[in-house]
């Protein structure tokens, strides 16, 4: 898709380990766990669900969170489609993603069908509108013409990978957010979250997912 793609690591149990951020690329416990927890328990998802329901990511890896949140969709009833739209600087290659996703078989169906569709500007399907921005967020972001309902805040940790942590982009987040729309984040930085209150969220320190004891959420105040 790109030539700045993502290099890879395995670790022994079969989890990506980005090489240029030297950061797994979801929970070395339980990567659909922790996105069900972190992203969709954080937005209260899929309780907020309607037609055209629009999230947007700082981050697509392997794209774990977009099959998470297009299953609670099918599982939920609701008819029309999703939209999911991902900010990704270094993409994966559709057999990385593949066999990233292999660990996930509760996703398989899903991953088959999205990853048979998938070129380099994203994925449509009866139920799912998705788009892929492929460059630095801090340049494709301020150019964006939507607002989210939900953001997935999941760049790699912020001590490894600030640039994606940065107060300027996360006031772009919240200038790129409805009103009443959320936010939710694995980490719980005091600089991220002081950054979230200041582009307009009120911003709660919440349980975290696994060994993290903290994440956190906010809501766009009106």
């Amino acid at each position: 898709m790109n030539d700045q793609t993502g290099k890879l690591d395995w670790n022994e149990d079969g989890v990506p380990i980005s090489q240029r951020f030297d950061d797994p690329y979801f929970s070395l416990q339980d990567g659909l766990a922790e996105t069900k927890h972190v992203f969709l328990g954080g937005n209260d998802l899929p309780a907020r669900f309607v037609d055209t329901f629009h999230v947007a990511e700082l981050g697509f890896g392997t794209g774990l969170n977009l099959l998470a949140t297009w299953q609670a969709w099918r599982q939920s009833g609701v008819e029309g489609a999703l939209h999911f739209t991902s900010f990704e600087a270094y993409p994966l290659d559709v057999t990385e993603m593949r066999k990233a996703l292999d660990a996930f078989p509760d996703v398989s169906e899903l991953a088959n069908e999205l990853l048979s569709r998938l070129s380099a500007t994203g994925a449509s399907c009866d139920d799912l509108v998705f788009s892929l921005v492929v460059g630095d967020a801090r340049e494709t972001l301020p150019k964006w013409q939507s607002k989210a309902d939900a953001w997935f805040l999941d760049g790699f940790s912020p001590a490894k990978n600030p640039e994606l942590w940065e107060a300027s982009l996360l006031d772009h987040v919240g200038s790129h957010t409805r009103s009443n729309g959320t936010f939710a984040t694995y980490t719980a930085a005091g600089f991220v979250r002081r950054a979230l209150m200041d582009a307009g969220f009120d911003v709660q320190r919440v349980q975290g997912f696994g060994r993290k004891r903290h994440m956190s959420i906010g809501t766009k105040q009106a």
